[in-house]
């Protein structure tokens, strides 16, 4: 059994995209911009909630000049890329800053007030994190949504586990795939492990191997990648099985050749037996 377990939060223990899709649509209503649906939403989280508004207002936009091919690219003073791509490139388009904040601000202000509305651990997942905190396991939290949001879903829905670390997107902090969360983790708990006064690099070389990040997303497996730790994915959350497996398939952990095969629970009683086999 893995000695240090690393979970990403939205699609992976809790299922946020209900409550995320209706706080980005609150900030599109207020452009006169059309709304998204779901599925739309679904491939568009992952890398925290500027990014999400930002991806959103473009299709937004790219939508509504599709309506109207003979409408100035210009919406509510923004300017908008000269020639809007017929299929949504996953990127977006060249948006002022001042109007992507101004949707941020309205998505952030309707999100923290709803942020609980439709969202839920997955089933199961509260009694596996608590049947492993008993068996001795250490946890933590890593996510690119906001720290404050990371903190309060965490604590509401797991509120009897002691994590080693709750960390979210953070100001001057990088987001996933950077390692640097990775190691921030493994900092953590090497210096719980020698109570608190740190871990030589005998302990950090045992604990990393000891280590496993859970996610639903090849964003996930990447950072697991690049911080030199073992990925497990779950195939319940915002991304499909087949987008997992090409990732796992790509992913060897930082200064290693190896390359582990593809792991991925499709149900909680699966991921259970593929933590406790290590």
């Amino acid at each position: 059994m893995k000695r240090l377990i690393l979970w990403d939060l939205d699609g992976t223990l809790i299922d946020t995209l209900e409550d995320l899709g209706a706080a980005v649509n609150h900030a599109l209503g207020l452009r006169g911009l059309p709304l998204l649906g779901l599925e739309d939403f679904r491939h568009m989280v992952g890398h925290g909630v500027q990014n999400l508004v930002a991806q959103a207002l473009a299709e937004a936009l790219r939508r509504k000049a599709a309506e109207d091919p003979e409408e100035k690219r210009t919406f509510d003073g923004v300017r908008v890329a000269e020639s809007v791509p017929a299929a949504y490139s996953g990127e977006p388009a060249e948006l002022e800053d001042s109007y992507v904040d101004s949707a941020l601000a309205d998505f952030k202000e309707y999100y923290s007030a709803n942020i609980d509305v439709h969202t839920r651990p997955y089933p199961g997942m509260p009694e596996l994190l608590s049947e492993l905190a008993a068996a001795g396991v250490r946890m933590a939290v890593v996510s690119n949504k906001f720290q404050e949001g990371t903190e309060r879903l965490v604590c509401e829905f797991f509120p009897d586990i002691d994590f080693v670390a709750i960390l979210g997107n953070r100001p001057g902090w990088p987001l996933k795939p950077s390692p640097v969360i990775v190691e921030e983790v493994l900092g953590r708990a090497g210096a719980v492990a020698g109570n608190g006064i740190g871990f030589d690099r005998a302990q950090s070389v045992s604990l990393r191997a000891d280590a496993v990040l859970v996610g639903d997303s090849p964003t996930d497996m990447r950072t697991a990648a690049n911080g030199g730790i073992d990925a497990l994915a779950v195939a319940w959350g915002y991304r499909s099985p087949e987008e997992l497996t090409a990732s796992l398939a790509t992913c060897s952990p930082a200064g290693t050749d190896r390359t582990p095969p593809p792991r991925i629970a499709r149900t909680v009683d699966e991921l259970r037996r593929m933590l406790v086999s290590g």
